[in-house]
C-alpha cells in the first residue's frame, strides 16, 4: 500500500567509509520503531526538559520523574499486572498521588500532540523521564516503545514517607526491585525535586517552608547522597521534624550504609541509577512487548513517499536522514515499475533536489550528532507506476556507493490505487472566525461507483482534567467536486480537525479491498488555503 511518512521511516546499518556504526535495524515498515525515533531524537517534548527549568519551586524534570515512578508503581511481579501504563490518570485523587505537579505534567505531555495510534500516553510519560533525566545533567537512558495505556486504575500500591521499612521493602519487592536497588531507586528519584507542605503538611510541619528540598542542587548528581553520608542534608525524609516520616532515612540506613557508599563516585551513581531508571520505565503488565531499546538513532531514517496525480504524472515525495555530515556526497533515489523492471525506458532515477540540516534534540546534540535529510520528488509514469524504491549514496571520497535498499528487498509499494493526495489536499484557516481545518483528498484509481472511508487519531480531547484520551473518528469520504476525475482516478474528500495526526484509509475499487494504515499527517506540507467569511 501507499505508507504514510513515518511508516515507511526505516534503517539500513550500513557503515559509512571509514566509519564503524552498530545501530540496530529494522525491516521496514515499523511504526513503533519509526516513531519513537523521531520522538526521542527530533520530537519537541525534550524543550520544556532541557537545562533543568524550573516550575512551582521545583522542576518540571523532578515533576516528570515522579510520574514516571507513581505510575509504574501499581506493579506486581506475583501476578504480571500493572506498571507503566498511563493508569496514573485514573488515579489522581489518592492521597500518595498527591500534588500539581501529577497535573501539571499531563498537562505537559498533552499539549505536545504526540500521541499516536501506536504511541500513547504512557510511552510518553516514559519519553518524558528519559529527557527529565538527562536535562538536569543525569545519564541517558535508552527508550524503548510499545506501552499499553490502561482504561482504569490501577491498585494503590504506591509507597507512602509514614510506612515503615517492611512495608517499603516489600513495595519495591513487588515492582521488582530488591532491597539493594530500592536504596538505589529512592536515591536516584530523590536527586531532583522536594516535598512541597501544601501537598505532605504531616512531613513538613513548618507553613514557612514552601518546598523542602532533598538536597541543595537542583542537576541530577550524587549531591542526595554525600549530603546524606556527611551529616549536612536537608532531606526532610531523613532529618524531618516527624520521625514516622523520615521514609528515606530508613531505606539509606537499611544496609548499613554500604549502598550509600558505593554512590559516593559519580560514574557508580549515575551508571545505577541509568540502569535502574531504565528498568522502572520499562516496568510493564506481562503481555506487553516492547520495542528494542533505541540509544543511538538509525542510521538511514527514509520517509514517505506522499504521492498526487495531477495532468497526467504521478509524483512521488520522499526523503532520507542520513547521520553525519559531508558536503561532498551525493544520494539518488532509484526506483522500479510495477513490473518489476529495473528501470522503465522513461528512467527509474533522480537525484535529490534538496539537502536539509537535522535539528536534534538535546539528546542528540549530547550525542554530538550531525545528520542531513535529502529530499527527492520523483515524476513516475501512472501507467507502469512503482512497485519499490532504494536508494544510493555516494560519499565522494573514493569509497564503494552505499546502497540502502531495506534489507535488499526494497521499499515496497503494496498498491497504488488509494491514496492520499498531498497536492491536492488542504489546511484551510477561515478568517476572521480563526478556525481551521483539513480537507483530505484522496485518489482512488476507478469510477464514482468506488467507496472509501477514513479512520482519524486526534490526540486532543475534550476533557479538562485527566484521563486524557484521543478521539477516534470513521467518516465516509464523498465525490469531489473541485477535483473532477482525470486520468483514471476519481477524487474523494472529507473535512477533518486540523489536529489529527494520524488516519486510515479503506477504499474498495471495483470489489477489491485497499487499506493504507497509519498516515502521518504531522510531516506532510499540505498547502493552505485562507477562506475570509463576510460578517
Amino acid at each position: 500500500m501507499l505508507q504514510s511518512p513515518r511508516v515507511l521511516y526505516t534503517v539500513i546499518s550500513c557503515g559509512l567509509a571509514g566509519v564503524a556504526h552498530s545501530f540496530p535495524t529494522f525491516q521496514w515498515p515499523n511504526p513503533q520503531l519509526a516513531y519513537a525515533d523521531n520522538q526521542l531524537y527530533e520530537g519537541v517534548l525534550d524543550i520544556l526538559a532541557q537545562n533543568c527549568p524550573a516550575r512551582e519551586n521545583t522542576t518540571i524534570n523532578a515533576e516528570w520523574l515522579r510520574i514516571a515512578y507513581h505510575d509504574m508503581s501499581t506493579h506486581d511481579v506475583d501476578d504480571g499486572t500493572g506498571g507503566l501504563d498511563a493508569s496514573i490518570q485514573y488515579e489522581l485523587d489518592r492521597p500518595q498521588n498527591i500534588g500539581q505537579g501529577m497535573f501539571d505534567s499531563l498537562n505537559d505531555f498533552k499539549a505536545f500532540d504526540i500521541i499516536a495510534p501506536f504511541f500513547g500516553m504512557a510511552d510518553t510519560i516514559a519519553l518524558g523521564a528519559i529527557f527529565a533525566v538527562a536535562g538536569c545533567g543525569g545519564p541517558l537512558i535508552p527508550f524503548s516503545a510499545g506501552r499499553v495505556d490502561a482504561t482504569e486504575a490501577g491498585p494503590a500500591t504506591v509507597p507512602e514517607p509514614q510506612q515503615d521499612l517492611a512495608s517499603h521493602t516489600e513495595a519495591f519487592r513487588r515492582q521488582g526491585f530488591t532491597p539493594t536497588e530500592m536504596i538505589g531507586l529512592v536515591a536516584c528519584g530523590h536527586t531532583l525535586g522536594g516535598v512541597r507542605q501544601v501537598d505532605f503538611p504531616l512531613v513538613v510541619t513548618d507553613t514557612e517552608d514552601v518546598l523542602q528540598t532533598f538536597d541543595t542542587t537542583i542537576n541530577f548528581d550524587n549531591a542526595v547522597v554525600s549530603e546524606y553520608l556527611q551529616n549536612t542534608t536537608q532531606n526532610i525524609l531523613v532529618v524531618g521534624p516527624n520521625v514516622t516520616t523520615r521514609s528515606d532515612f530508613r531505606i539509606f540506613s537499611s544496609d548499613g550504609n554500604e549502598t550509600m557508599q558505593s554512590f559516593l563516585s559519580s560514574n557508580t551513581f549515575n551508571e545505577t541509577c541509568g540502569n535502574l531508571i531504565e528498568r522502572m520505565i520499562n516496568t510493564v503488565p506481562s503481555g506487553v512487548t516492547l520495542t528494542q531499546p533505541i540509544s543511538e538513532p538509525f542510521d538511514y531514517v527514509v520517509a514517505g513517499p506522499l504521492f498526487s496525480y495531477r495532468n497526467g504524472t504521478l509524483s512521488m515525495v520522499t526523503h532520507l536522514r542520513v547521520m553525519t555530515d559531508n558536503p561532498s556526497r551525493t544520494v539518488t533515489m532509484l526506483w522500479a515499475d510495477r513490473q518489476e523492471s529495473f528501470c522503465p525506458s522513461t528512467g527509474c532515477t533522480t537525484p535529490a533536489i534538496d539537502n536539509i540540516q537535522v535539528f536534534f534534540t538535546f539528546i542528540g546534540n549530547m550525542q554530538g550528532l550531525t545528520a542531513d535529510r535529502y529530499v527527492f520528488n520523483a515524476t513516475i509514469n501512472p501507467a507502469t507506476s512503482i512497485s519499490k524504491f532504494w536508494f544510493e549514496i555516494n560519499e565522494n571520497d573514493g569509497s564503494d556507493p552505499i546502497i540502502v535498499d531495506n534489507g535488499g528487498s526494497g521499499f515496497v509499494i503494496e498498491q497504488d490505487s488509494v491514496f492520499v493526495d498531498d497536492r491536492r489536499s488542504e489546511n484551510v484557516f477561515v478568517s476572521p472566525a480563526f478556525s481551521e481545518f483539513t480537507k483530505v483528498v484522496v485518489a482512488i484509481r476507478g469510477d464514482a461507483s468506488s467507496s472509501v472511508s477514513i479512520t482519524t487519531f486526534d490526540p486532543n480531547s475534550d476533557a479538562t482534567t485527566p484521563p486524557y484520551l484521543p478521539t477516534i473518528t470513521t467518516t465516509n469520504l464523498q465525490l469531489d467536486d473541485s477535483n473532477p476525475a482525470e486520468g483514471g482516478f476519481t477524487f474523494f474528500t472529507a473535512n477533518i480537525s486540523g489536529s489529527v495526526n494520524f488516519l486510515n484509509i479503506s477504499g474498495n475499487v471495483g470489489g477489491v479491498s485497499y487499506t493504507q494504515e497509519n498516515y502521518d499527517m504531522t510531516v506532510v506540507g499540505f498547502p493552505v488555503v485562507t477562506v475570509v467569511q463576510s460578517e
